[in-house]
Protein backbone atom coordinates (compact mmCIF):
# COMPACT_ATOMS: atom_id res chain seq x y z
CA UNK A 1 0.00 0.00 0.00
CA UNK A 2 1.17 3.04 -0.47
CA UNK A 3 1.78 6.11 1.56
CA UNK A 4 -0.80 8.50 0.18
CA UNK A 5 -3.34 5.48 1.00
CA UNK A 6 -1.95 4.92 4.30
CA UNK A 7 -2.81 8.61 5.16
CA UNK A 8 -5.95 8.95 3.96
CA UNK A 9 -7.36 6.00 6.14
CA UNK A 10 -5.78 7.13 8.74
CA UNK A 11 -8.49 10.63 8.49
CA UNK A 12 -11.14 8.07 8.61
CA UNK A 13 -10.17 6.44 11.28
CA UNK A 14 -13.78 7.49 13.36
CA UNK A 15 -15.08 4.90 11.38
CA UNK A 16 -12.71 2.34 11.33
CA UNK A 17 -11.69 -1.60 12.32
CA UNK A 18 -9.66 -1.18 14.85
CA UNK A 19 -6.55 -3.41 13.30
CA UNK A 20 -4.02 -5.78 16.01
CA UNK A 21 -0.63 -6.37 14.98
CA UNK A 22 -0.25 -9.69 17.14
CA UNK A 23 3.84 -10.18 17.43
CA UNK A 24 3.30 -12.57 20.31
CA UNK A 25 6.07 -14.39 19.75
CA UNK A 26 7.47 -14.41 16.13
CA UNK A 27 10.07 -11.87 17.79
CA UNK A 28 11.79 -15.39 19.01
CA UNK A 29 13.65 -13.51 22.05
CA UNK A 30 15.32 -10.83 19.80
CA UNK A 31 14.85 -7.35 20.48
CA UNK A 32 15.68 -5.61 17.12
CA UNK A 33 13.15 -7.89 15.33
CA UNK A 34 10.26 -7.03 17.41
CA UNK A 35 11.02 -3.39 16.87
CA UNK A 36 11.03 -4.26 12.88
CA UNK A 37 8.20 -5.80 13.48
CA UNK A 38 6.27 -3.11 15.76
CA UNK A 39 8.08 -0.11 13.73
CA UNK A 40 6.57 -2.16 10.08
CA UNK A 41 2.83 -2.65 11.76
CA UNK A 42 3.00 1.03 12.10
CA UNK A 43 4.06 2.21 8.61
CA UNK A 44 0.80 -0.60 7.49
CA UNK A 45 -1.43 1.55 9.45
CA UNK A 46 -2.33 -0.84 12.07
CA UNK A 47 -3.41 0.48 15.54
CA UNK A 48 -2.12 -1.19 17.60
CA UNK A 49 0.80 -3.70 18.76
CA UNK A 50 0.23 -7.18 21.24
CA UNK A 51 3.08 -9.10 23.06
CA UNK A 52 2.24 -12.43 24.45
CA UNK A 53 3.83 -12.43 28.43
CA UNK A 54 4.77 -15.80 30.45
CA UNK A 55 6.40 -16.68 33.82
CA UNK A 56 7.98 -19.85 32.36
CA UNK A 57 7.86 -21.58 35.72
CA UNK A 58 4.05 -20.71 36.26
CA UNK A 59 2.90 -22.09 32.49
CA UNK A 60 4.68 -25.44 33.11
CA UNK A 61 5.45 -27.83 34.84
CA UNK A 62 9.61 -28.99 35.94
CA UNK A 63 8.50 -32.25 34.02
CA UNK A 64 7.61 -29.90 31.08
CA UNK A 65 10.37 -27.83 31.09
CA UNK A 66 12.99 -30.34 31.34
CA UNK A 67 11.51 -32.37 28.15
CA UNK A 68 13.77 -32.68 25.30
CA UNK A 69 13.42 -30.25 22.52
CA UNK A 70 15.69 -29.02 20.22
CA UNK A 71 15.81 -25.17 19.34
CA UNK A 72 17.90 -22.10 18.36
CA UNK A 73 18.37 -21.68 21.83
CA UNK A 74 19.34 -25.46 23.35
CA UNK A 75 18.12 -29.16 23.94
CA UNK A 76 15.38 -28.49 26.43
CA UNK A 77 11.40 -27.14 26.17
CA UNK A 78 13.01 -24.36 29.33
CA UNK A 79 15.76 -23.53 27.11
CA UNK A 80 13.37 -22.67 24.20
CA UNK A 81 10.91 -20.86 26.41
CA UNK A 82 12.73 -18.86 28.13
CA UNK A 83 14.43 -17.61 24.93
CA UNK A 84 11.27 -16.67 23.60
CA UNK A 85 10.70 -14.40 26.52
CA UNK A 86 11.80 -11.03 27.04
CA UNK A 87 12.80 -9.10 30.75
CA UNK A 88 10.36 -6.62 31.86
CA UNK A 89 12.83 -3.76 30.94
CA UNK A 90 12.68 -5.52 27.64
CA UNK A 91 9.06 -4.85 27.90
CA UNK A 92 9.29 -1.11 29.13
CA UNK A 93 11.43 -0.40 25.98
CA UNK A 94 8.74 -2.02 23.45
CA UNK A 95 6.11 0.02 24.83
CA UNK A 96 7.56 3.15 25.24
CA UNK A 97 8.98 2.50 21.34
CA UNK A 98 5.72 1.73 20.04
CA UNK A 99 4.13 4.15 21.71
CA UNK A 100 6.25 6.66 20.03
CA UNK A 101 5.02 5.82 16.75
CA UNK A 102 1.81 6.05 17.36
CA UNK A 103 0.43 2.72 18.18
CA UNK A 104 -1.27 1.25 21.52
CA UNK A 105 0.51 -1.52 23.25
CA UNK A 106 -1.38 -4.86 24.49
CA UNK A 107 -0.31 -7.67 26.27
CA UNK A 108 -1.74 -11.27 26.19
CA UNK A 109 -0.41 -12.79 29.89
CA UNK A 110 -0.70 -16.33 30.55
CA UNK A 111 -0.05 -16.70 34.21
CA UNK A 112 -1.21 -14.61 37.29
CA UNK A 113 2.36 -13.24 38.05
CA UNK A 114 2.73 -11.85 34.44
CA UNK A 115 -0.57 -9.79 35.01
CA UNK A 116 1.12 -8.27 38.57
CA UNK A 117 4.28 -7.58 36.16
CA UNK A 118 2.27 -5.87 33.69
CA UNK A 119 0.15 -3.71 35.70
CA UNK A 120 3.64 -2.73 37.62
CA UNK A 121 5.75 -1.55 34.53
CA UNK A 122 3.61 -1.14 31.97
CA UNK A 123 0.36 0.75 30.83
CA UNK A 124 -1.37 -1.40 28.28
CA UNK A 125 -4.38 -0.21 26.43
CA UNK A 126 -5.55 -3.60 27.01
CA UNK A 127 -5.11 -6.75 28.48
CA UNK A 128 -6.63 -9.57 25.89
CA UNK A 129 -7.43 -12.91 26.96
CA UNK A 130 -6.04 -15.63 25.19
CA UNK A 131 -8.34 -18.27 24.30
CA UNK A 132 -5.99 -20.63 25.87
CA UNK A 133 -7.10 -18.99 29.40
CA UNK A 134 -10.79 -18.02 28.69
CA UNK A 135 -12.09 -20.90 30.34
CA UNK A 136 -10.18 -20.08 33.87
CA UNK A 137 -12.45 -18.21 36.30
CA UNK A 138 -9.73 -16.70 38.48
CA UNK A 139 -7.36 -15.71 36.04
CA UNK A 140 -10.52 -13.66 34.51
CA UNK A 141 -11.14 -12.18 37.75
CA UNK A 142 -7.92 -10.94 38.28
CA UNK A 143 -7.45 -9.51 35.06
CA UNK A 144 -11.47 -7.82 35.86
CA UNK A 145 -9.58 -6.23 39.06
CA UNK A 146 -6.76 -4.95 37.19
CA UNK A 147 -9.25 -1.94 36.32
CA UNK A 148 -8.05 -2.07 32.42
CA UNK A 149 -10.24 -2.76 29.72
CA UNK A 150 -9.84 -6.00 28.33
CA UNK A 151 -10.02 -8.05 25.00
CA UNK A 152 -11.63 -11.80 24.98
CA UNK A 153 -10.80 -14.46 22.32
CA UNK A 154 -13.24 -17.50 22.08
CA UNK A 155 -11.16 -19.73 20.38
CA UNK A 156 -11.84 -23.94 21.89
CA UNK A 157 -14.96 -22.36 23.43
CA UNK A 158 -18.75 -23.67 23.95
CA UNK A 159 -21.00 -21.01 23.58
CA UNK A 160 -21.68 -21.74 26.94
CA UNK A 161 -18.36 -21.11 28.13
CA UNK A 162 -18.16 -18.26 26.08
CA UNK A 163 -21.22 -16.70 28.29
CA UNK A 164 -20.04 -17.44 31.22
CA UNK A 165 -16.72 -15.40 30.75
CA UNK A 166 -18.75 -12.63 29.42
CA UNK A 167 -20.88 -12.23 32.47
CA UNK A 168 -17.28 -12.52 35.09
CA UNK A 169 -15.25 -10.38 33.11
CA UNK A 170 -18.61 -7.89 33.16
CA UNK A 171 -18.26 -4.06 32.57
CA UNK A 172 -14.19 -4.45 31.83
CA UNK A 173 -15.19 -6.07 28.76
CA UNK A 174 -14.79 -4.20 25.76
CA UNK A 175 -13.80 -6.56 22.59
CA UNK A 176 -14.87 -10.37 22.26
CA UNK A 177 -13.15 -11.66 18.91
CA UNK A 178 -14.42 -14.57 17.28
CA UNK A 179 -11.28 -17.21 16.82
CA UNK A 180 -10.50 -21.16 15.54
CA UNK A 181 -7.21 -21.95 17.87
CA UNK A 182 -5.65 -24.11 15.22
CA UNK A 183 -2.31 -22.67 13.80
CA UNK A 184 -3.21 -22.37 10.26
CA UNK A 185 -6.75 -22.29 10.40
CA UNK A 186 -7.91 -24.57 7.19
CA UNK A 187 -10.74 -22.36 5.59
CA UNK A 188 -13.65 -24.60 6.51
CA UNK A 189 -12.93 -24.05 9.74
CA UNK A 190 -12.55 -20.30 10.02
CA UNK A 191 -16.27 -19.60 10.16
CA UNK A 192 -16.62 -16.28 9.61
CA UNK A 193 -20.68 -16.53 10.49
CA UNK A 194 -19.73 -16.77 14.11
CA UNK A 195 -19.04 -12.78 14.19
CA UNK A 196 -22.67 -12.68 13.51
CA UNK A 197 -23.90 -14.80 15.77
CA UNK A 198 -21.54 -13.26 18.29
CA UNK A 199 -23.49 -10.22 17.77
CA UNK A 200 -26.81 -11.96 18.16
CA UNK A 201 -26.04 -13.61 21.26
CA UNK A 202 -23.97 -10.62 23.46
CA UNK A 203 -26.76 -9.04 25.38
CA UNK A 204 -24.78 -5.79 25.56
CA UNK A 205 -24.46 -2.90 23.24
CA UNK A 206 -21.54 -1.60 24.45
CA UNK A 207 -19.08 -4.81 23.75
CA UNK A 208 -17.62 -4.55 20.48
CA UNK A 209 -17.55 -7.97 18.33
CA UNK A 210 -14.33 -8.53 15.84
CA UNK A 211 -12.40 -11.59 14.82
CA UNK A 212 -8.83 -13.16 15.60
CA UNK A 213 -7.14 -14.82 13.01
CA UNK A 214 -4.92 -17.54 11.84
CA UNK A 215 -5.73 -18.12 8.49
CA UNK A 216 -2.63 -17.52 6.40
CA UNK A 217 -3.78 -15.53 3.66
CA UNK A 218 -6.14 -12.34 3.50
CA UNK A 219 -8.99 -14.08 2.92
CA UNK A 220 -10.38 -14.39 6.62
CA UNK A 221 -9.85 -10.82 7.58
CA UNK A 222 -11.41 -8.82 4.67
CA UNK A 223 -14.25 -11.18 4.62
CA UNK A 224 -14.56 -10.37 8.58
CA UNK A 225 -13.98 -6.46 7.58
CA UNK A 226 -17.11 -7.25 5.11
CA UNK A 227 -18.90 -8.59 8.08
CA UNK A 228 -18.24 -5.50 10.07
CA UNK A 229 -15.93 -6.67 12.33
CA UNK A 230 -15.03 -3.61 14.93
CA UNK A 231 -11.51 -5.08 15.50
CA UNK A 232 -9.57 -7.53 13.67
CA UNK A 233 -6.10 -8.96 15.08
CA UNK A 234 -3.82 -10.90 13.15
CA UNK A 235 -0.22 -12.64 13.60
CA UNK A 236 2.54 -10.79 11.79
CA UNK A 237 6.22 -12.15 10.70
CA UNK A 238 9.04 -10.91 9.33
CA UNK A 239 9.34 -14.65 7.37
CA UNK A 240 7.10 -17.13 7.75
CA UNK A 241 9.61 -19.77 7.26
CA UNK A 242 11.76 -18.20 10.34
CA UNK A 243 11.47 -20.82 14.03
CA UNK A 244 8.69 -21.05 15.50
CA UNK A 245 5.01 -22.75 16.07
CA UNK A 246 3.03 -19.14 15.45
CA UNK A 247 5.06 -18.33 11.94
CA UNK A 248 2.98 -20.63 8.92
CA UNK A 249 -0.43 -18.99 11.13
CA UNK A 250 1.18 -15.27 10.48
CA UNK A 251 1.17 -12.69 7.73
CA UNK A 252 4.41 -11.55 5.89
CA UNK A 253 2.40 -8.76 4.14
CA UNK A 254 1.36 -6.30 6.61
CA UNK A 255 0.64 -2.87 4.51
CA UNK A 256 -1.35 -5.38 2.08
CA UNK A 257 -3.66 -6.50 4.43
CA UNK A 258 -4.43 -3.64 6.24
CA UNK A 259 -4.87 -2.10 2.61
CA UNK A 260 -7.14 -4.94 1.78
CA UNK A 261 -9.20 -4.34 5.11
CA UNK A 262 -9.50 -0.62 4.45
CA UNK A 263 -10.54 -0.65 1.03
CA UNK A 264 -13.04 -3.29 2.40
CA UNK A 265 -14.39 -0.99 5.00
CA UNK A 266 -14.99 1.91 2.08
CA UNK A 267 -16.84 -0.44 -0.08
CA UNK A 268 -19.05 -1.49 2.09
CA UNK A 269 -20.28 2.05 2.31
CA UNK A 270 -23.63 3.40 4.56
CA UNK A 271 -26.52 1.05 2.77
CA UNK A 272 -28.13 3.85 1.62
CA UNK A 273 -29.07 3.70 -2.29
CA UNK A 274 -28.28 6.60 -4.37
CA UNK A 275 -27.24 7.35 -7.84
CA UNK A 276 -23.27 8.56 -7.81
CA UNK A 277 -22.54 11.45 -9.55
CA UNK A 278 -20.06 9.60 -11.41
CA UNK A 279 -23.25 7.53 -12.73
CA UNK A 280 -25.17 10.20 -13.81
CA UNK A 281 -23.36 11.07 -17.05
CA UNK A 282 -23.50 6.90 -17.72
CA UNK A 283 -27.32 7.10 -17.39
CA UNK A 284 -27.75 10.00 -19.76
CA UNK A 285 -25.75 8.06 -22.36
CA UNK A 286 -27.18 4.44 -22.01
CA UNK A 287 -30.61 4.83 -20.64
CA UNK A 288 -33.00 5.52 -23.03
CA UNK A 289 -36.64 5.44 -21.53
CA UNK A 290 -36.91 7.11 -18.30
CA UNK A 291 -40.50 6.48 -17.12
CA UNK A 292 -40.89 4.85 -13.71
Amino acid sequence: MVANQILYFKKIETTMTYIIAEIGINHNGDIKLAKELIKTSAEAGCDAVKFQKRTINEVYTKEELDALRDSPWGTTNREQKEGLEFSMAQYVVLEDYTKSLGLDFIVSCWDMKSIDDVQSHLNVKYHKVASALATDKEFLEKLKNTGTPIILSVGMMTTKQIQSAISILGDSLEMVLACTSTYPTKANEVNLRHITTLRKEIWSSDIKVGFSNHYNGLDACVGAAALGSECIEFHVTKDRAMYGSDQPASIESVSMMVSAIRTMEIMLGDGKKIVYETEKPIAAKLRKVDNV
